[in-house]
């Protein structure tokens, strides 16, 4: 693979209900943001790195930590309820009008994922162009299993198992593998991109990280766990 054949997306919006600010707060001594740009800049497969948003202040960060291209981000899709996938969309089309370059895949970083590692990015890349797949996502092994130790109430308000098994399971270990999707990193075909609006597709492939890199943040709780561990790895 050459460089020239994509670009990486970094989509983050500027509000945040959760953590306030959070694409620009403080994490290991740099803006969250600027982890996932570094990870891009460093794997080395990339064209250009570009950060699709809808902020300015987002913009000006993400220049001075290495960014090449900011694209702004339609107030339309910057809401609270906006999916993700037509902002991956936005900044696909955006790239290849600024390149003037149809790109025949597209690689997306998730901003709230930092503790992925380049090999990480690097070794997604590699499945996807050995595979015949549509798509890439990334998740970590389950914690709690919808077979065994994961409930919900039904329409009568009873404690049921999310996904029973039948015959039932007596181990967590006789379940299923199941995963949690870690919202680290998307890669697209370019048709599946621009015409499908669901990451499960019949050819979706499963690029699988450790729990130990798959923290997503989504809450104080998260940042502040996810500070610690950068600033142990630091130490």
């Amino acid at each position: 693979m050459t460089t020239s054949e994509c670009v990486c997306s970094i989509c983050a919006r500027g509000g945040s209900i959760s953590v306030p600010n959070k694409n620009l707060k403080l994490l290991g001594g740099k803006p969250l943001i600027a982890h996932s740009i570094e990870h891009a800049k460093k794997s080395g497969l990339f064209m250009a790195v570009i950060v699709d948003t809808d902020s300015d202040e987002i913009a000006t960060v993400s220049k001075a930590w290495g960014a090449d291209m900011v694209f702004k981000r339609p107030s339309e899709l910057a809401h609270n309820e906006s999916p993700k996938l037509p902002a991956i969309r936005h900044a696909f089309l955006a790239s290849e009008s600024y390149f003037n370059k149809k790109f025949s895949f597209h690689v997306d970083l998730d901003a709230t994922s930092p503790l992925r590692s380049i090999e990480d990015i690097q070794n997604a890349v590699t499945l996807f162009l050995s595979s015949d797949a549509d798509n890439l996502i990334t998740a970590s092994p389950a914690r709690r299993s919808p077979y065994f130790n994961l409930i919900e109430r039904d329409e009568c308000g009873r404690v049921v198992l999310s996904k029973p098994h039948h015959p039932p399971l007596v181990r967590r270990q006789d379940a299923p593998q199941c995963f949690d999707m870690n919202a680290s990193i998307y890669i697209w075909k370019r048709e599946c991109l621009l015409t499908q609006n669901t990451l499960f597709l019949p050819k979706t492939v499963l690029y699988e990280m450790p729990e130990a890199r798959s923290i997503d943040i989504d809450s104080e709780l998260d940042f502040m766990f996810v500070d610690y561990l950068i600033q142990r790895k630091g130490s």
